[in-house]
């Protein structure tokens, strides 16, 4: 069924003719797109790249998510961009739109959607081929929802169908829309506010989605008001998740798929519920998430005590389960080493394993089995946890196979972080435990002495270890972007405790 349906959607057999009533919506400012268009060259991910002669919409030369960039046509939305470029390029894409494959699959569709209907409005353009041309990718998204993706993917599709019910005044759009959205935010953002694939970068992108939504409805009657109340609420509740788990800088940690220069960032998303009217957002405890907390003087502690992902779709999760991140000082200092590509590689895969994250591997076991690009087989379920003042006790049975369970314990006060591992079964001994601690690139001395790393004015004093190793590792600090840094690699029998102490 869905083969036959992407055969007639690459084919695009849809009727380009409609007597087009489309409208021009008006909006509260937005958040600009990041400048990816400039100097005749286009730049996604961090690569950049100038057609010679016409623009090759089914572009693969760097990878399948750059191709999908380029035909979200996010940089229509970018400061300042030239309203007679930016039509040159929608009418060079219609052109060819016969030969588009990448640029008609349904994610693409949903997202250029918004952004073609943001560009018109704000420029006030009404142009007939134009209409015509995205009503028509409208139908084929319509024949497409991305319902065996489910998760961000058909919320996309959601947000998207409803600026083009409003753009084209069209009741089975707005309906199908309403639907979407009301069953999957209700599904996907949990009690405390999170988006419920855990990851931060995305949770920026869907709370932005659904800024933009509420920025939509208040500002125009044409369908009933139920959304916009709806919005507000969701808004709201994702707000407070993000303003709890964001840096005192506005940076999120970057747990799971999240890296830097893709999304909004926290501060521009805060200013822009702003502009919109929410300026009371709720305070709720991070809860459902398993994602914590803790802020002193010095430091900035983010902890995930919680479930990979939801059970059906965990195609964003890694094998990171008690992972951890610290800023000192309002700087990096312990950092996930983060990703740089969704291609479907070694690399790839490598960032998304356990010994990628600062938490404990078994052997080469896996507390998740991450495999391919977006795929998880067996993986790590909390089956305890306790908090209590600024300590918290969690244990996970990602190594159920070996007949193991991993407890750690995270103890916060103002001078002093606690992390003990317990490996809680029969053990054996016929493995070598490891824990990960991972720097950022600019913790650049190291000194080991003894049972203890010195840092500056900053002390890891390691209990219960069998050998202490400074090695490398590649850093990410965004897609294509890679660092040398330095990683401690603690090996242990069954119990490790790790103090790090501020000066």
């Amino acid at each position: 069924m869905l083969r036959s349906k992407y055969r007639k959607l690459t084919k695009f057999s849809y009727p380009y003719k409609k007597a087009s009533k489309s409208n021009r919506l008006n909006f509260i400012k937005s958040i600009e797109s990041y400048d990816s268009f400039k100097n005749g060259e286009f730049e996604f991910l961090n690569l950049s790249y100038k057609f010679e002669n016409g623009i090759d919409w089914n572009y693969l030369g760097y990878g399948k998510l750059w191709a999908y960039n380029l035909n979200y046509f996010e940089f229509l939305n970018q400061k300042d961009f030239d309203c007679k470029v930016g039509l040159e390029f929608i009418n060079e894409f219609i052109a060819s739109l016969r030969i588009n494959t990448e640029g008609l699959e349904p994610f693409p569709i949903s997202l250029r959607g918004i952004n073609w209907i943001k560009f018109l409005s704000q420029n006030d353009i009404k142009d007939e081929k134009i209409d015509d041309s995205l009503y028509a990718q409208y139908m084929i998204l319509m024949d497409n929802l991305e319902y065996h993706l489910l998760g961000n993917h058909l919320l996309e599709n959601g947000f998207s169908l409803l600026f083009g019910a409003y753009y084209f005044k069209d009741n089975e759009l707005y309906n199908k829309a309403k639907e979407i959205l009301i069953s999957e935010l209700d599904e996907q953002i949990l009690e405390d506010g999170a988006h419920f694939e855990l990851t931060p970068m995305y949770h920026q992108i869907m709370l932005f989605r659904v800024l933009d939504s509420l920025n939509l409805v208040v500002n125009h009657e044409i369908f009933d008001k139920e959304l916009e109340e709806f919005f507000i609420k969701k808004a709201e509740i994702m707000l407070s998740w993000l303003k709890k788990i964001s840096y005192k800088d506005g940076a999120i940690p970057h747990f799971n798929d999240s890296t830097d220069g893709i999304a909004p960032t926290s501060i521009n998303l805060f200013e822009y519920a702003k502009r919109l009217g929410l300026k009371n957002i709720v305070k709720l405890e991070l809860n459902e998430s398993g994602y914590r907390a803790k802020n002193f003087e010095r430091y900035e502690l983010r902890v995930d005590v919680g479930e990979i992902g939801p059970s059906y779709i965990p195609g964003h999760a890694h094998s990171d389960t008690f992972g951890f991140e610290l800023r000192v000082d309002g700087k990096p200092f312990i950092v996930d080493s983060g990703i740089s590509t969704y291609e479907s590689n070694e690399l790839r895969l490598k960032q998304r394993q356990t010994s990628a994250h600062n938490t404990v591997q078994i052997g080469d076991i896996e507390q998740s089995k991450v495999w391919s690009s977006f795929r998880v087989a067996n993986r790590a379920n909390i089956n305890f946890l306790k908090e209590y003042d600024d300590t918290i006790i969690a244990s996970h049975d990602g190594y159920k196979d070996l007949g193991i369970i991993h407890q750690r314990t995270f103890s916060a006060s103002n001078k002093t972080i606690e992390i003990k591992d317990l490996l809680i079964g029969k053990y054996n001994g016929g493995f070598e435990n490891n824990a990960y601690i991972h720097f950022h690139p600019d913790i650049d001395k190291v000194e080991i002495k003894d049972n203890k790393i010195m840092i500056k004015d900053i002390t890891l004093l390691i209990e219960g270890s069998k050998n202490l190793q400074l090695d490398d590792f590649t850093y990410a600090f965004g897609f294509n972007r890679l660092k040398d840094a330095k990683l401690l690699k603690i090996t242990f029998n069954n119990e490790l405790l790790v103090t790090i102490s501020f000066l």
